[in-house]
């Protein structure tokens, strides 16, 4: 059986609360990346932000015009109070698919005794999931043109 382990992205690109929203806008987009953990010290997971915070975030040119203040300076401590989904490390694939499927959220990020060690993506389940239709392609006949 394949674990979450086999297949994460190991030492993730993180943040601390005190960064502002523009500093992970500015990595996602650096990095291609939607997701990035948040953490204290020793890399004790304390949330995350995602690229769909980011652009709720963002302010319309509107309230740019109006003076409002600029949400994208706020701190990532805004994101810490939410529910935070994770995964163990040696936990199964179908598991972590399934769980993330449940809470319909696109990434768990790898725990193990409360320090961040990975991260699993929709992402990286597409590439499982092109893989293995590879490997079924590969395995079956090929049909003869009559």
């Amino acid at each position: 059986m394949f674990t979450v382990q086999d297949m994460m992205s190991s030492d993730p690109i993180t943040l601390t609360s005190k960064h502002k929203i523009s500093e992970a806008k500015r990595l996602m987009d650096s990095h291609r990346i939607r997701h990035i953990p948040i953490v204290g010290e020793d890399d004790h997971l304390l949330g995350l932000v995602t690229q769909r915070d980011v652009l709720a975030a963002q302010s319309s040119s509107l309230e740019k015009a109006v003076g409002d203040n600029e949400p994208m300076e706020a701190e990532l401590a805004r994101f810490l109070d939410r529910p935070l989904y994770t995964v163990s490390p040696c936990a199964g694939l179908k598991a972590a698919a399934l769980y993330m499927q449940k809470h319909k959220i696109g990434c768990l990020p790898v725990v193990e005794k409360e320090k961040l060690v990975g991260i699993i993506t929709d992402t990286d389940f597409v590439a499982i999931a092109i893989n293995l239709l590879e490997i079924q392609e590969e395995a079956e006949p090929l049909e003869e043109d009559e």
